[in-house]
């Protein structure tokens, strides 16, 4: 009897945060026996400007299948909507070269309801890592439209379990395999030291800072919905950690409907007010940021590793604006509004208590494993239905008898 082949996985990685999110499951899908790993990358992941994530994948020791360069520039509402339908256009040629047994789809960003969408259209059973999680903004109606098109599931939470079966997915095909990303955290969390001079081995731009005695990493995003504001949003965050007299890190943020704005705001900063205590970034190695964040007081801004990562590091974060609205969130955080005071007095009061208590909301450590194993184990079908455990959630029109007759059958 022949050996049976190793069951193709098609990875696409469209950015440095969805990079981070997948590292571990990468690893363990390239080790695995019964397991072939096919990695494409693009959208902001082969753009130098948002960091050289392609030198980070490759260092790691994986070989990049297939390269999409599909980002049309503007980052504005019309720019994202073009990019999700060239990311589209190229995906599709993408895996009719490279015929994969089964897509994955990372989160909620614009380009992986691309990914989703050519995987679906060809006929190619689609996996989703993230899916049930509540976020706000356009993110929400990507996530949630991806659930929508995967046939399997693997999810970061209980929580995100029952919300993908709530919408009508069979929990046969739910599997809750925790994130990644926590992954990476508790790889650091075993060795937490600053090991590494930021300064030293990353540049950035701005002046030399002294990282001894405390600092705070600012990284905050563009909210799609809110792009119109993006301007005056980022400048309630810039003005409100200025004069706080600590170091401040900050990271440049995604390739997102409002960035253009965003970016001019941080410029226009850096210009005018030429401050003594900022450090610009672009991008740093995850293990070596995870590890800039356990030695700092803390985060600011509106990324979502305030929530995911630092919630298992036990890192305190200030959370601005509604981009995070909704999600499931540890002890770690607190929220407040796009308003330079009520910024200054959270930083102030939440992050000078110090270590916030660790919470294994999104996982254990083990995510990469658990979603290989699941990746090479389970039943793989692009047939589904509306399932609904209870018949009272269930919508009349499934209900009608012969439709009914026909699903007993």
């Amino acid at each position: 009897m022949e050996p049976t082949a190793a069951r193709k996985v098609c990875v696409v990685v469209t950015a440095r945060a969805s990079y981070s999110r997948i590292r571990t499951a990468l690893a363990a899908i390239q080790e695995h026996e019964d397991l072939k790993l096919q990695l494409v990358v693009g959208s902001s992941a082969v753009l130098a400007r948002y960091g050289n994530v392609v030198q980070c994948i490759q260092n790691d020791g994986f070989k990049i299948d297939a390269e999409i360069f599909n980002i049309v520039e503007g980052e504005n509402l019309v720019t994202s909507a073009k990019s999700t339908g060239l990311a589209l256009v190229e995906l599709a040629t993408v895996f009719a070269n490279l015929k994969p047994d089964v897509v994955v789809s990372i989160a909620d960003r614009f380009e992986t309801l691309a990914t989703a969408t050519a995987a679906a259209y060809m006929n190619i059973p689609l996996a989703h890592i993230q899916g049930g999680e509540v976020t706000g903004s356009i993110d929400e109606k990507v996530r949630h439209a991806i659930t929508k098109l995967a046939d399997l599931h693997l999810v970061s939470s209980q929580q995100a379990a029952e919300r993908v079966v709530r919408m009508g997915e069979s929990r046969s095909k739910v599997h809750v395999t925790g994130c990644p990303s926590i992954d990476l955290a508790h790889e650091v969390l075993q060795s937490p030291q600053l090991d590494f001079d930021p300064l030293v081995k990353y540049g950035g731009v701005g002046n030399d800072v002294d990282l001894s005695h405390g600092y705070l990493v600012v990284l905050q995003h563009p909210v799609t919905t809110e792009c119109a504001d993006s301007l005056l949003q980022i400048n309630e965050t810039l003005y409100a950690v200025k004069d706080l007299g600590l170091p401040v890190l900050w990271f440049w943020p995604n390739v997102d409907a409002g960035s253009d704005a965003t970016s001019k705001g941080i410029r226009r900063f850096r210009e005018r007010e030429n401050p003594a205590n900022f450090r610009f970034f672009k991008h740093m190695d995850s293990k070596d940021f995870l590890r800039l964040l356990c030695n700092s007081r803390g985060i600011v801004g509106n990324s979502s590793v305030a929530i995911r990562e630092c919630s298992y590091l036990g890192v305190p974060a200030v959370n601005v604006g509604t981009r995070q609205e909704g999600r499931d969130r540890g002890r770690n955080v607190i929220d407040v509004p796009h308003d330079r005071q009520a910024i200054r007095a959270a930083i102030e009061t939440h992050l000078v208590q110090g270590r916030a208590v660790r919470d294994t909301l999104y996982g254990h450590g083990d995510s990469g494993e658990r979603i290989a194993h699941v990746l090479a184990t389970s039943a793989l079908d692009i047939h589904k239905r509306l399932e609904f455990e209870d018949e009272a959630q269930s919508p009349a029109y499934l209900k009608h008898p012969l439709r009914t007759q026909r699903r007993a059958a």
